[in-house]
């Protein structure tokens, strides 16, 4: 079975749910998506945050990251905001990317942050944050999202590594 087949399974298992559930689907390539549902209904979820795990990715040159990266910012057009790559670290192995720009709100921004790195094994890692404004650091917001949006981004996801 293929990751998007086992997630709309695990997702059709979960509907009705609303205490925070960790969901990891892998294929036969050692692709690893993990999402950190907090709430599944028949139609959309709402999650913290998904990875995917690229063991291929594992220690791989930086230009392969900043090519995962800049195909993921063309390709991941149907977020709340558009994304694309906003920090590179070669040293670290790490391409940070998010969106551009930010929702503005009356009193801050949120915005989706994607890590991407080669340290820690071929990571993916997408969250959003919610900072407001006269007040320091930010704070982790749900992502909700549809099924078949999930599932698009899964695709995407797995279509795109380079």
């Amino acid at each position: 079975m293929s990751l998007r087949n086992d997630l709309e399974q695990e997702l059709k298992r979960l509907v009705g749910t609303h205490t925070p559930t960790s969901v990891t689907v892998s294929d036969a390539g050692g692709l690893q998506l993990r999402v950190d549902f907090t709430a599944v209904d028949s139609m959309s979820c709402s999650f913290d945050q998904i990875e995917l795990f690229v063991p291929s990715l594992q220690n791989a040159a930086f230009d392969a990251l900043k090519k995962w990266a800049e195909n993921l910012s063309q390709r991941i057009n149907y977020l709340l905001e558009n994304i694309g790559p906003l920090e590179y670290d070669p040293t670290a192995g790490q391409v940070l990317i998010r969106s551009t720009p930010p929702d503005q709100l009356p009193d801050g921004t949120q915005y989706y942050e994607i890590v991407l790195s080669s340290q820690s094994g071929g990571n993916f890692s997408l969250r959003r944050y919610k900072s407001v404004k006269g007040q320091p650091g930010r704070d982790a917001v749900e992502i909700t999202i549809t099924h078949e949006v999930l599932l698009k981004l899964a695709d995407d996801l797995v279509d795109t590594v380079p």
